[in-house]
């Protein structure tokens, strides 16, 4: 069996879980004998032996050069010399036209696209090939939003992406049920394959700590409360710093260590200091590697308070490192990770509390702790890759019969 992967990222050169999600489930396919060939919109370097990668260069493009991690706008150096500049969705155009002409020389059976930016590439594919469709929703536009209608230019990609779509595979029920909300689409054409993690993805941590300032306030009795991820609406800091001027006024030697770039960078660091908390507030930026893992180990308690995450799998990547987590309800990672404490995003004096209980509590947190861990054992992407499968044959037969 080939199939043909349409996404917008891979590691390292992602911006968040997305490109590690797809990395992970083309890992996990690949050793049940599925044959990959994966698309990107980009030229790099990955170095990944289980499938093929490619990139989708328009017609004429020597190079495109991104102008931030992912999805901001991108430079294109044409064979003639001429440059110019491309937005989020000329670049989606541009994909859906390279991956057309690219598909016409490629033998495959099945179409798999992750996420808004690939599916008219996918619904092209279609049109050309006549193979089975997948979508695959890491999430909507009314995620993206923070429960907001959001961009009805993207809304309208989904939607007809959807309608036109062979299957559906939804991130957690949670994704299922906001996918039946916001455009209809029939349950039974709507399938849940959670998220996963495997252990052995992860580099251990050294004994040097890349946060020495950190570190040094751990020894004077310090607590670090950690978020890791974008800076953006759906992921509701403004929440969690309100939450954090309560838990200062009860434990003042609470640090907050917010980790991650995005559009309401600045209006996060004006509301801390807004909230006469900027001085336990530390921005530390966009993170990857060592620094990446080392914001997770000098933690010692992880929060995500999303106002809308159809799945989220940094409490899963906290709890590798040993970090306890308190997380929305409103996250699809709750329908599998059960030792975590959960509360409602808008909840602004639970999430203090439990922050609170937490960073008070040396039982209770080396309690979550373990218990997580032995959680973490029994989770495995190889479970997510054959239910994937299992699709991927029921629509071949479909086509075959």
């Amino acid at each position: 069996m080939k199939v043909l992967m349409l996404g917008w990222e891979l590691p390292p050169h992602n911006s968040g879980g997305l490109g590690v999600a797809c990395y992970q489930l083309c890992e996990a396919l690949s050793k049940d004998e599925v044959d990959l060939e994966f698309i990107l919109p980009y030229k790099a370097e990955h170095s990944i032996e289980f499938m093929k990668v490619s990139a989708a260069s328009p017609t004429g493009v020597l190079e495109i050069i991104q102008s931030g991690i992912a999805y901001d706008s991108y430079k294109f150096i044409y064979s003639d010399g001429h440059e110019e500049w491309n937005d989020i969705y000329s670049q989606v155009r541009f994909y859906e036209n390279a991956v057309a002409n690219m598909s016409k020389n490629i033998s495959f059976d099945i179409v798999h696209a992750h996420d808004w930016l690939t599916f008219r590439a996918a619904l092209r594919v279609k049109q050309i090939k006549g193979c089975p469709v997948v979508l695959h929703v890491h999430s909507i536009e009314s995620d993206r939003a923070g429960g907001n209608p959001g961009n009805p230019l993207v809304r309208e990609i989904e939607e007809i992406s959807m309608l036109a779509a062979d299957v559906i595979v939804a991130v957690s029920h949670l994704t299922k049920q906001s996918i039946i909300r916001e455009y209809g689409i029939p349950g039974d054409k709507i399938e849940v394959v959670h998220n996963s993690i495997d252990r052995n993805i992860f580099d251990p941590i050294d004994d040097h700590n890349a946060y020495r300032y950190l570190n040094q306030m751990k020894s004077q009795g310090y607590k670090i409360v950690t978020n890791i991820g974008r800076l953006t609406v759906q992921k509701g800091l403004v929440n969690f710093l309100h939450a954090a001027r309560m838990v200062i006024d009860q434990v003042p030697k609470t640090i907050f260590l917010i980790v991650g770039s995005g559009e309401q960078y600045q209006e996060l660091v004006t509301l801390s200091s807004d909230l006469g908390i900027g001085a336990n507030v530390i921005f530390t930026g966009f993170q990857r590697g060592k620094n990446w893992r080392d914001s997770f180990s000098i933690s010692d308690l992880f929060v995500m308070p999303s106002v809308s995450e159809p799945f989220g799998l940094t409490p899963l990547e906290a709890g590798f490192y040993g970090v306890p987590s308190v997380v929305s309800k409103q996250s699809g990672v709750t329908e599998i990770l059960h030792n975590c404490l959960k509360v409602d995003f808008w909840d602004v004096v639970e999430i203090a509390n439990k922050i609170t209980a937490v960073i008070k509590s040396d039982v209770l947190r080396e309690t979550l702790s373990q218990e997580l861990d032995k959680e973490l054992l029994s989770l495995s992407w190889s479970e997510s890759a054959r239910k994937i499968k299992t699709l991927y044959n029921r629509h071949l037969e479909g086509v075959t019969a």
